[in-house]
């Protein structure tokens, strides 16, 4: 058992450059081959109803659950005002989320915490579980769970650090692409009840505002995550 905790406390080999870009790219066909990014959407809902949920709960609201659905929307329910700071903070919190996990595993990554970068959001995926009100998102969440399980827990190191990359790099990606199916929703009169066009209807600030607000967090974040990603690598980072 110490030993296990020695491990995944310790830091671990960066993968290979190769590696690391067949992961960007697996991760890059994910999103755009639709008949993948149908299903692989599903993670990127994970994070974004994640996102809503931890920003009610720090704005102040009360959390009642959470919803994940087999076409990959999703619902948060919380309570408290109506309107207000609470509500716009956990608005904007679910498109970003997925992009800023996306960079924060980058970050971790470079630290070459990998396997603690596993563990982490295996113990977020636990704590969503809790919140999770229906069965879909039952078996979304804890599918998703097992996998991460099975790869920190019997994957080898270069396994291990190749899922972690990929998820990564997934996240990155993902994020920006559900921003841009935002859009096009809108721009086609499809998502009228957008997370964008609530926050518009409390704060009188047109929803396109808070798209390209979105935009620039999930390229920023992807710029950096790339930084982060494709510096040196295949080496022990001290």
């Amino acid at each position: 058992m110490f030993d296990v905790l020695h491990d995944a406390l310790g830091r671990q080999p960066s993968p290979d450059r190769v590696v690391v870009i067949a992961t960007a790219v697996a991760a890059l066909l994910a999103v755009l081959l639709r008949p993948v990014w149908k299903v692989m959407r599903n993670f990127v809902t994970i994070a974004h109803e994640g996102g809503h949920a931890l920003a009610a709960v720090l704005s102040g609201r009360r959390l009642s659950g959470i919803r994940l659905h087999s076409d990959t929307s999703g619902l948060t329910l919380s309570r408290g005002r109506p309107n207000g700071f609470g509500m716009v903070i956990t608005g904007l919190a679910g498109y970003i989320t997925p992009s800023l996990l996306g960079l924060a595993a980058a970050a971790i990554l470079g630290a070459g915490r990998i396997t603690i970068l596993l563990w982490l959001l295996l113990i977020l995926l636990i704590l969503m579980l809790i919140m999770i009100r229906n069965f879909y998102g039952v078996i979304s969440v804890v599918a998703a769970g097992a996998i991460i399980f099975a790869v920190s827990w019997f994957a080898d190191p270069k396994i291990q650090g190749a899922f972690a990359y990929a998820f990564a790099w997934f996240m990155l990606l993902g994020g920006v692409r559900a921003v841009f199916e935002l859009q096009q929703s809108r721009f086609r009169h499809q998502a009228p009840n957008s997370d964008a066009d609530q926050i518009a209807r409390l704060t009188r600030v047109p929803a396109i505002v808070y798209v390209g607000l979105f935009v620039i967090v999930v390229l920023g974040c992807l710029a950096f995550g790339v930084r982060l990603m494709l510096g040196p690598v295949g080496q022990l980072v001290g």
